[in-house]
């Protein structure tokens, strides 16, 4: 077991001169073709938040404009590659995985989403909804698979967030069935639960931050059950967690369920936008966030969605924090 925890990848796990291996044909995966009843279909929109950053092990888009995503389903680790055309999506999976992730083709690609449900009451967000009839709001009916690289991002920049997301599974996870090389599936959450300390700290995770992930992966399978709920009984249910407030949760629901009133409270950046394209406030605070989009009521997340994409951001008047990094501490 104890080599079990020793990371995949990284400087040296090669040594120098040898020759990569020669790629493998791929076999084939299970297919599925599916057409949304309503509307156009924009997967970089829709499936975009399931990505954390440009080295994700678990997502990624190839120049034939395929995205892959990669999880572990209730029947097993599998791979998911979905293409769009003309208004239909075309998917293979691979994997023990493949059947479950291919039946939920459609709820990831937004069926049970409702963009007519928003009612625009601000003339650029108008049209902003209107330039953008693609955008859905995925749901992948996992919880885990967002909540830990939500736990990760508590409190840091995204860049040591990503950074941490992507050493743990690329170290604890497991080479994704049927995908490109260098595409992982998460770990089990037995597999969380035994990482070392040490490792935590190699990724720059601070034991506030693993120590959270460790109650929620003791739990996994109530967490799972938020799923299924209400978004706001999943909310409670996830922050009886100690360590999960709010904004882990809504972060979490917005990809898991589709939470589309789920508002990321406590966030550093979003108030400051929220205020300052809805009400000419940049420094606002998140009880006048809220009151900003109080009439976008059952679609807050939404409308901050297309807030975020209409660009009407506040000019950066302050330098970048600069990422912290405990590995070396």
């Amino acid at each position: 077991m104890a080599g079990r925890f020793t990371p995949r990848t990284g400087p040296g796990s090669r040594p120098e001169g040898r020759p990569s291996r020669i790629p493998t044909p791929r076999p084939a995966g299970r297919t599925r073709t599916w057409a949304p009843r309503r509307g156009p279909l924009d997967l970089a929109l829709t499936l975009g938040p399931l990505r954390r950053g440009q080295g994700d092990p678990t997502y990624r888009t190839t120049p034939d404009g395929a995205h892959w995503r990669t999880s572990r389903t209730p029947a097993g680790p599998a791979t998911l590659r979905v293409t769009a055309a003309q208004g239909t999506a075309h998917a293979e999976a691979w994997g023990e995985g493949a059947e479950w992730i291919l039946d939920q083709l459609p709820v990831l690609l937004g069926e049970l989403d409702d963009p007519d449900a928003f009612t625009p009451r601000h003339r650029f967000l108008a049209e902003t909804h209107r330039n953008r009839p693609g955008l859905r709001l995925t749901r992948t009916g996992l919880v885990m698979e967002s909540l830990i690289p939500s736990v990760l991002e508590q409190k840091v920049t995204t860049t040591e967030a990503y950074r941490a997301w992507r050493l743990l599974v690329r170290g604890f996870g497991e080479p994704a069935p049927g995908a490109p090389e260098g595409m992982y599936v998460m770990p089990d959450a037995r597999t969380w639960a035994l990482i070392p300390s040490w490792e935590w700290h190699r990724a720059g995770v601070d034991s506030k931050r693993s120590d959270t992930v460790m109650r929620a992966v003791r739990v996994a399978r109530r967490m799972e059950e938020a799923a299924t709920m209400d978004q706001y009984k999943a909310a409670e249910r996830l922050q009886l967690i100690p360590g999960i407030g709010p904004w882990t949760a809504a972060e979490t629901l917005q990809r898991a369920i589709g939470a589309a009133d789920l508002v990321t409270v406590g966030d550093f950046h979003l108030p400051g936008i929220i205020g300052h394209a809805l009400g000419g406030n940049r420094h606002a605070d998140d009880d006048e966030m809220l009151a900003l989009l109080e009439p976008y009521a059952g679609q807050r997340h939404r409308a901050a969605r297309l807030i975020l994409l209409s660009g009407r951001t506040p000019a950066r008047r302050a330098p970048r924090l600069q990422p912290n990094n405990i590995a070396v501490l």
